[in-house]
């Protein structure tokens, strides 16, 4: 499956780049100037602020108001300081927190419409994705095997790469507010609690300890190396290199500390009450109250891999979002290859998955595709290199692969299953706003049209992917009809308009000379009034053994 990757102009200047982090315990942001002729990035400025989100209403699960209001006073200031580097552009991503509050899509709504940033809800393994991707642009792996530990407020990224793909990527709630809050119940911490606070961690982080394992050879297994990219870490390793080194290295990426002496530490946090810990040298008044939480997720885990040690990198996901964005912009091409097609890789596992004909959808695809290249600056303009917003093409092709997945669970309905497969799917490399389009073109490839009463439509919150999904799933509808068989029947199909009778001709030429194609011509007359009402068009099929020609537009 070939790589789309849009055609931007080349850049002019070194653009300035803002990425933004929305975590359980804090947001995050890094400034970047891009280097397109290196490629590279440099960073210019970064900004933290802890704000908590994670402390949410105990009952509903909800976002308090309170914790609410402090991300957004901190997202302002943000804004004004990137805007003050003279960033052109704000990336945003919310993780843990907002992605399980009931109430964190209408949060990322309010941050849009008082901000006007507009915040992608990425899943867990997406995020360990990013994560990977920022510490590769960091630090290098010389082809061997590590391990990567991100350590937030809510979650837990375990990663396994070597400097290409990543092999492993799990995402797991144990993070350092949640367990804080679950189990410190008493200043310091009474025996039994942390000892019920160890066997809950060790019990979280066994499978994915276990699976990541899994994907070892024999011979790596003793050779494994681990990186931590989390506040958490980065804490630890300050409060052991003063007491180790008297002085704080610069920069603390590649400063490395051993099991041992990370047991030393977390021996002392549990005796120390939260005053002392808050005079714990270089340790924040914030992260003194979640410390003895996250160090003991970053002891069990190091038990349950057998690391030995952790190095730091302090580069993870804003800057992963950074190298994903170049990524996204054509200006990195060689460097990380394994990434060009995550995408579409993604797409590919999730068929398999759900026990997808392949062969079919991707006929179905390039049936669309044909569809929407032919029509494109005719009765569309989705594929014009002006036109902004997602990168449309790519996304039906993806929904065309996946339309049928919903079969997994049911055919009675099965669009509407696929739409929730897609959804909580985990597409990986995809926005949550692309991943919602994929999931309603999907949902619309049968059946009723999309209509405002529909829950997952109502989903869509741009007018404009309202707009897409309304005519890319008219056309998903005629791809589907064209394969009504699932054999190929039809090789190609190509189309005539006539602009002043507003008819469109539509020509198939079947695989086989003595196949009349009945099926598919009947199954097109049936599927095409959607795309009739939607383009106020007239779609006459015919079957043609004539060579493919162009679109062509009839003189007025």
């Amino acid at each position: 499956m070939p790589v789309n990757v849009p055609n931007y102009p080349p850049f002019p200047v070194a653009p300035i780049l803002a990425a933004i982090d929305i975590g359980t315990n804090s947001i995050h942001m890094v400034v970047v100037r891009i280097q397109p002729d290196l490629p590279a990035f440099t960073i210019i400025g970064r900004e933290k602020e802890t704000v908590r989100l994670g402390e949410r209403e105990q009952q509903t699960g909800r976002l308090t108001p309170v914790a609410m209001a402090r991300g957004l006073e901190a997202l302002r200031r943000c804004q004004s300081i990137a805007q003050a580097q003279g960033a052109g552009e704000i990336i945003a991503v919310a993780t843990s927190a907002v992605r399980e509050a009931p109430n964190g899509r209408q949060y990322l709504q309010q941050i849009e419409q008082e901000l006007g940033i507009e915040v992608d809800l990425i899943s867990g393994p997406e995020e360990a994705r990013r994560i990977y991707l920022g510490v590769l642009s960091g630090l290098e792996f010389g082809n061997l095997p590590h391990v990567i530990i991100d350590i937030g407020g809510g979650s837990t990224e375990l990663i396994l790469g070597d400097g290409r793909e990543a092999r492993f990527l799990s995402s797991t709630k144990v993070g350092a507010v949640r367990l804080n809050e679950q189990f410190v119940h008493s200043d310091p911490i009474r025996s039994e609690d942390y000892e019920r606070l160890r066997a809950y961690v060790r019990g979280m982080l066994e499978r994915p300890a276990e699976d990541l394992r899994s994907h070892l050879t024999p011979a790596e297994t003793g050779c494994l190396r681990m990186v931590g990219t989390s506040g958490t870490i980065q804490a630890l390793a300050l409060l052991l290199a003063r007491e180790k080194l008297g002085t704080v290295p610069l920069p603390l990426s590649g400063y490395e500390f051993s099991l041992s002496e990370l047991e030393g530490v977390l021996e002392r946090l549990q005796r120390l009450n939260l005053r002392e810990r808050r005079n714990l040298p270089g340790l924040s008044e914030r992260r003194s109250e979640i410390i003895l939480a996250g160090a003991t997720v970053l002891h069990e885990a190091m038990l349950l891999l057998g690391t030995s040690s952790v190095v730091v990198c302090e580069r993870a996901l804003r800057e992963g979002l950074v190298v994903d964005w170049m990524m996204a912009h054509g200006l990195i091409a060689d460097y990380l290859r394994y990434q060009e097609s995550v995408r579409e890789r993604s797409v590919i596992r999730m068929a398999q998955r759900y026990q997808v004909n392949v062969d079919h959808s991707e006929h179905v695809a390039d049936l669309v595709l044909t569809l929407f290249d032919q029509l494109n600056g005719v009765l569309h303009d989705w594929g014009s290199p002006t036109t902004e917003g997602l990168p449309w093409r790519e996304l039906l092709k993806a929904a065309a692969i996946l339309h049928n997945c919903g079969h997994y669970i049911s055919h009675s309905a099965h669009h509407k299953h696929s739409y929730y497969l897609i959804r909580h799917g985990e597409l990986l490399g995809y926005t949550e706003a692309e991943i919602e389009v994929i999931a309603n073109l999907a949902r619309y490839h049968r059946k009723g049209t999309p209509k405002k009463k529909h829950e997952s439509y109502l989903t869509l919150t741009h007018k404009q992917h309202r707009r897409f999904v309304d005519q890319a799933s008219a056309l998903l509808r005629l791809a589907v009809a064209l394969d009504r068989r699932q054999l190929g029947a039809v090789e190609r199909i190509w189309l005539e308009y006539d602009a002043e009778a507003r008819l469109l001709h539509l020509y198939i030429q079947p695989a086989q000379a003595d196949d009349p194609c009945d099926l598919e011509l009947w199954s097109l007359d049936f599927k095409k009034e959607a795309f009739e009402t939607e383009y106020g068009v007239k779609l006459v099929s015919h079957r043609a053994s004539a060579q493919a020609g162009l679109l062509t537009t009839a003189a007025p």
